[in-house]
């Protein structure tokens, strides 16, 4: 896991001081070893460097893509290219791990992102090729995958990743990033320069990007349907993301070529319960295996824990495994970490504790203040670079800075689950409404009475679903709240983002863009904060190509969400959290803290608002959050969050 950094300049030479200061805005995704490579892309001439960062024994390892001297030795003036890596050590701890790594010819380079579970298979199915390893890392398996397979090797990796191979011979650059987007990649381009990275921050230097501007048009998506990372643009205007499943080829005249290389389809067939037996084993062994292979690591790995469905499921299987097939690799108990509230409504340890109960695992808890939002709402907003969609961001940013102080490196947790499993409340909407459309009725009437269980009501907002249908945004009304420009200029995306009545192709959409890629963007961001690297067992391809093709009845049943999960885990998981209904994760009190706690706050941001007044009635927004204080509006939390957030990023980065 790590971070990188790369840049390609088509016309003059690569300035060295300014390539520092943008792998050095990332240093905290890897604190463990820096490296740097200068190249020119026309004649191949290159030359390795370390810097304060990098260890001792990195330099004085005799392994020849180690550097032995640091960037003081690198004179500026004939680098077309440089790359560079920053390293977080979790495969091959030893100086053979370290990045930019090449092959034995120096034909390739490579600065990596991520993580490739299977390596140890594929590398075996090299060797017998005939490829020589100097590493026990998965970078060095990319490599060679790469040499002896060219862009075909991206069908055999499962995992997480972003990276860019210099490819000498071809005098090109070949990035990809995997299949679901969970590593970023960002990139700027022109007619001068290619610029990547793993976070913006890099980019926005004025050497690279020039001046800095807003992206309007998401900034309207934001404010009044709260999206974010629906689209391969940014907040920042000029700067893209690499699509998830693409890969993208880059050659010294700036020519590019952009390719997608995986898809998958989910099906909308309802299917019946006749081989639910079927369905839940064929679940449970591609799940087994999923956690198995991300718990491959040289440095001890936990878990996050919810009390949840999917998080208790994963570590359910996980401490199974590493009683079993890891207990020599680790010995200690699976550490777990959780957020909790002394507020009972928006506490889950009652459930954790069950789970806790269950496998011996090893809790910490942290306990979200309201204080502390704001005292590192900032920093939070430095670390995401753009707007996030709520204060549970916040709780997750707690557990990851609790994750550190344990000295953790690797955590597993649970997004991907509720977008490919119908388990956001928002689908029972859909699913009944998918229901009428196929002249279902009586099928229908079973949510009805699911939704009437207690447990569920508890935790149902009607209000939060007022944005899937164009009578609800009616209702809700946001553009009376911006500027007439504004809603001129952007009203006509709105019919982009309404359900149009098929639940197969909606779970898609949240899967690649409305729910799943701004959770990734959450998780990245807040873990790497506090390097720590983050793993999805929900989102191993085999799982997700599988469960797409399941029939919609093994993801809802009888108004049960996440069918094929609850009956997979019989005997795994204990039956208090198998049957649960309710559904809270790292919830924050978000509407008591804007109401009784930070009111103040949020009062004194619109007061004095800068940024937000090109977009905002001002005068507007401040009347409905003084209505909303005295509940006199049914407006909730949600949507006065955008607004303060998006004042607070506008002052951070504008």
């Amino acid at each position: 896991m790590c971070g990188i950094t790369g840049v390609l300049k088509f016309k003059g030479a690569i300035n060295k001081d300014t390539f520092k200061l943008m792998n050095k805005a990332i240093s905290r995704r890897g604190p463990d070893d820096e490296g740097y490579l200068f190249g020119n892309m026309n004649s191949g001439h290159y030359e390795i460097a370390g810097d304060s960062d990098t260890p001792d024994i990195v330099y004085e390892s005799a392994i020849d893509y180690t550097p032995g001297k640091d960037l003081t030795g690198i004179k500026n003036g004939y680098s077309s290219l440089a790359l560079a890596n920053r390293r977080l050590s979790i495969l091959d701890l030893s100086p053979a791990g370290h990045q930019p790594m090449s092959n034995g010819s120096k034909s390739l380079w490579i600065v990596f992102n991520g993580e490739v579970y299977n390596y140890k298979e594929i590398r075996i199915e090299l060797e017998r090729k005939g490829h020589f390893f100097h590493s026990d890392s998965d970078t060095e398996v990319i490599l060679k995958s790469y040499e002896q397979w060219g862009k075909d090797c991206l069908q055999r990796f499962n995992g997480m990743w972003a990276f860019c191979i210099w490819d000498v011979k071809r005098k090109e650059l070949f990035c990809a990033r995997d299949r679901l987007g969970v590593k970023p990649f960002y990139y700027y381009l022109d007619s001068q320069i290619f610029a990547f990275s793993s976070e913006m921050k890099s980019l926005l230097h004025p050497d690279i990007i020039g001046r800095q501007a807003p992206n309007d048009a998401l900034i309207y998506d934001y404010l009044k349907y709260g999206y974010l990372d629906h689209t391969n643009k940014t907040f920042f205007s000029g700067i893209r993301k690499l699509p998830q499943a693409c890969y993208l080829k880059i050659n010294v005249r700036g020519q590019t070529v952009l390719r997608q290389y995986w898809d998958v389809e989910i099906t909308n067939e309802e299917g019946s319960n006749a081989e639910n037996s079927v369905y839940a084993e064929e679940f449970l062994d591609i799940f087994k295996d999923s956690v198995r292979l991300r718990l491959r690591s040289d440095v001890p790995v936990g878990s996050c824990l919810s009390g949840g469905l999917d998080s208790s499921a994963i570590v359910c299987a996980a401490s199974g495994l590493l009683s079993s097939d890891f207990a020599s690799q680790n010995p200690a108990r699976l550490q777990t970490f959780s957020s909790c509230f002394e507020d009972k409504a928006y506490d889950e340890r009652d459930y954790i504790e069950t789970v806790v109960e269950h496998t011996g695992v090893e809790r910490n808890y942290v306990f979200p203040d309201y204080n502390a939002f704001i005292d590192e709402v900032d920093r939070i907003l430095w670390q995401q670079e753009e707007p996030f969609g709520g204060s549970s961001i916040f709780a997750q940013w707690c557990v990851m800075r609790r994750i550190h102080e344990k000295g953790v490196k690797v955590v597993l947790d649970g997004q991907g689950a509720d977008e490919q499993l119908a388990g956001y409340r928002k689908f029972y909407i859909f699913y009944f409404l998918d229901l009428l459309k196929k002249r279902k009725y009586l099928k229908s009437l079973e949510i009805f009475q699911f939704l009437l269980s207690l447990e569920v009501l508890k935790t149902l907002n009607l209000t939060k679903g007022l944005k899937y249908s164009r009578l609800g945004n009616n209702f809700l009304n946001l553009n009376s709240l911006m500027r007439d420009s504004v809603t001129r200029n952007f009203k006509h995306k709105d019919e982009d983002f309404v359900f149009r009545g098929n639940i197969g192709n909606r779970m898609k959409e949240d899967l690649f863009r409305f729910s799943l890629p701004a959770l990734l963007r959450y998780s990245d961001k807040n873990s790497m904060a506090f390097s720590v690297e983050t793993r999805l067992p929900y989102l191993d391809y085999r799982l997700v190509e599988r469960l797409a093709s399941f029939p919609l009845s093994q993801k809802m049943s009888n108004g049960w969400t996440k069918y094929v999960l609850r009956n997979a885990m019989v005997s795994i998981l204990p039956e208090k959290i198998r049957l649960r209904k309710s559904k809270l994760g790292f919830v924050t009190p978000e509407d008591h803290w804007f109401r009784k706690c930070i009111s103040k706050e949020i009062q004194k941001v619109f007061l004095n608002a800068t940024f937000l007044q090109q977009y905002v009635r001002m005068d507007r927004l401040q009347d409905c959050f003084d209505r909303y204080l005295g509940r006199k509006t049914f407006y909730q939390s949600d949507i006065f969050f955008r607004f303060y957030i998006l004042e607070k990023w506008g002052q951070k980065f504008f």
